[in-house]
């Protein structure tokens, strides 16, 4: 752990620059008495460190000295795929592993590519959560990760809304959707060639990795299985199609209520050319989950829309509309 720490500092003050003990402490998360400890052990080993003193002072390494200790180490390595994201690398357990490597990274950079590293660093952050949405607690996240990453069986129990089941499940990966993570597995007593299935993360209460490992599939693709998966739930999400006429206001509502199946209707809209009749109006055909949540959904558009078909889900809005009207007439 020294080791690692002291190579931290070291590389910290090649990329950095001048950085005071209080500095240095709080990136490698020890007390400034510990980074006293480290600056003499590097200076003990050869290391040309300089003290500045004064108010503007700090460490910095002799001009022109550069290290080229720069050997990832295989944790490290494997973080990088998560150097956009910082928050899931933490979940992961891999956080103090990314931060290393990408010390390492800088350090082995030549000056000008180093310094636009660093503005890129500056200038763009990815935030994988969605808005307005509670995080997902992932206590057993890193036991799965490491079932996924050694092919170990896993006897867990998962919180499902009939109730808690418990299963043993052989881990094939782990997917980051929108903030959330999803593990793909297949049910320990799966038939041959019954595909995998899709579990919450959030949603295991409890997670045990046996020593038993898997055999994993040799045909089996992780982004080309998510993609397949996603497509059929779209399409399970959304098995009819509602007839609307929008005013212009409602054309600009529909993306943001509906999102991408919003702007999909007022496209195929456009290239059908569908022109807006005498009042502005515009018709358009939108994919809808059930009535019941269409109704809902639509509800959010108020009188900005009106449903022209099917005639179950205009005759639900209506409805629901007349119960509103008793409710606060």
């Amino acid at each position: 752990m020294r080791a690692d720490r002291l190579l931290s500092l070291l590389l910290l003050l090649q990329n950095r620059g001048r950085m005071t003990a209080p500095e240095l402490a709080a990136e490698l998360e020890v007390s400034v008495r510990t980074v006293y400890r480290d600056v003499e052990a590097l200076g003990a080993s050869g290391v040309p460190v300089h003290a500045d003193r004064g108010p503007a002072g700090g460490y910095r390494l002799m001009d022109g000295y550069r290290t080229r200790l720069t050997g990832l180490t295989d944790a490290q390595a494997g973080s990088l795929f998560l150097a956009g994201a910082p928050g899931p690398a933490e979940e992961l357990g891999l956080g103090a592993d990314l931060a290393a490597a990408q010390l390492k990274l800088r350090a082995a950079l030549p000056a000008e590519l180093a310094a636009r590293a660093e503005r890129i660093r500056a200038r763009f952050h990815l935030d994988a959560p969605a808005w307005f949405r509670e995080v997902d607690p992932v206590p057993h996240l890193g036991r799965i990760a490491r079932a996924v990453w050694d092919q170990n069986v896993l006897d867990a129990h998962y919180r499902r809304p009939s109730g808690p089941v418990r299963r043993e499940l052989h881990p094939l990966g782990l997917v980051l959707k929108g903030g959330i993570w999803y593990l793909v597995a297949r049910s320990g007593e799966a038939r041959s060639g019954e595909a995998p299935r899709t579990y919450r993360v959030g949603r295991f209460l409890a997670v045990d990795v046996l020593a038993d490992t898997f055999e994993r599939p040799d045909d089996f693709v992780l982004a080309a299985h998510w993609a397949a998966t996603s497509d059929r739930l779209r399409t399970a999400l959304n098995p009819q199609t509602a007839r609307l006429r929008l005013s212009p206001r409602g054309r600009t509502l529909l993306p943001m209520r509906f999102g991408a199946a919003g702007t999909r209707a007022l496209a195929a809209a456009e290239a059908a050319g569908e022109d807006a009749d005498a009042d502005g109006w515009t018709r358009v055909d939108l994919s809808v989950e059930t009535t019941a949540v269409a109704v809902g959904d639509l509800l959010g558009l108020g009188a900005e829309v009106e449903v022209l078909g099917p005639p179950e889900l205009r005759r639900a809005l209506a409805e629901t509309a007349a119960a509103l009207a008793d409710l606060y007439g």
